[in-house]
């Protein structure tokens, strides 16, 4: 059986060091800052993307992983002997999705799986299969595994800010004006690959976070608790802290990874966004 290598899009958000420790390869989306081209997560932050919005009032374009470039990233792996197992943001999203289907047909030895996700959403299903693959699972195996664990992904965002949204043409000037004028802060949840919203929060950073959190996670007995991410887009140290202290004491996850979203996700969600990610029992 050939050796499998998992590989995903960018927009999984996870660390370095996991992507190092699990041998994951990620293929970049593309961001656009003007007519400066980028490769997220590789030469632009979200810091340097929240400075170009500040300064231009504009945001950056993003951009699909073509299918030549799923077809360079493919080749190279199968032509050193891998199965290649991808991982990709949901296909509702983006056509990323499409894109590797068409290259993986092309490749051959690649399997593509839709996280119907985004974020460390998707990125929960990458860790799971390398995992798996670790402990002998093939591919085929792999993807069933992960065909049903996606739908068992508790996926949600808090917002500081509607301003990125409006400028991305998703939320009215009223709408976003009325809402940062009350402190209203939306959830966003990710239900079968597709964006929506949830409830609403008032106050601060740290008042609405604090509500976000006891929302998703307080008196819940459906959660699976071996693994939770806290994915933010650049918030405060001191905050961040504040809401790891509040899951500990909400649910006994085993392991708490805190990770800052990349480009691609922080130009659409705007600067202080914070969510919990994790797998439901069922």
């Amino acid at each position: 059986m050939k050796e499998i290598k998992v590989t995903c899009d960018s927009t999984c958000d996870l660390t370095k060091e996991l992507y190092t420790s699990y041998g994951v390869e990620v293929i970049p989306l593309g961001v656009s800052l003007g007519d400066d081209f980028r490769r997220d997560g590789l030469d632009v932050t979200a810091r340097q993307i929240f400075e170009y919005v500040d300064k231009t009032g504009q945001l950056p374009k993003t951009s699909a992983i073509s299918v030549g470039e799923y077809m360079d990233a493919f080749g190279k792996l199968v032509d050193l002997g891998y199965q290649v197992l991808h991982i990709s943001l949901s296909g509702d999203l983006s056509s990323s999705h499409q894109n590797a289907c068409i290259a993986a047909e092309s490749i051959g030895g690649v399997t593509v799986i839709d996280s119907r996700s985004l974020s460390t959403g998707s990125g929960h299903l990458v860790l799971l299969a390398v995992e798996l693959a670790r402990s002998g699972m093939g591919a085929e195996e792999i993807a069933e595994v992960l065909n049903e664990h996606k739908h068992r992904l508790d996926v949600s965002f808090v917002l500081q800010t509607l301003d990125y949204l409006h400028k991305g043409g998703r939320c009215s000037g009223v709408a976003a004006f009325g809402a940062n004028l009350m402190k209203l802060r939306p959830e966003i949840e990710v239900v079968d690959g597709r964006m929506q919203v949830g409830r609403k929060y008032r106050g601060n950073l740290d008042r609405s976070v604090a509500a976000y959190i006891r929302g998703r996670l307080e008196g819940r007995t459906d959660i699976q608790t071996d693994r939770i991410f806290l994915t933010h887009s650049g918030v405060p140290e001191e905050s961040v802290a504040k809401a790891i202290s509040l899951i500990r004491e909400l649910q006994p996850f085993e392991e708490i990874i805190e990770t800052t979203a990349g480009c691609t996700i922080s130009s659409h969600c705007g600067p202080n966004c914070l969510g919990v990610l994790f797998f439901r029992k069922t």
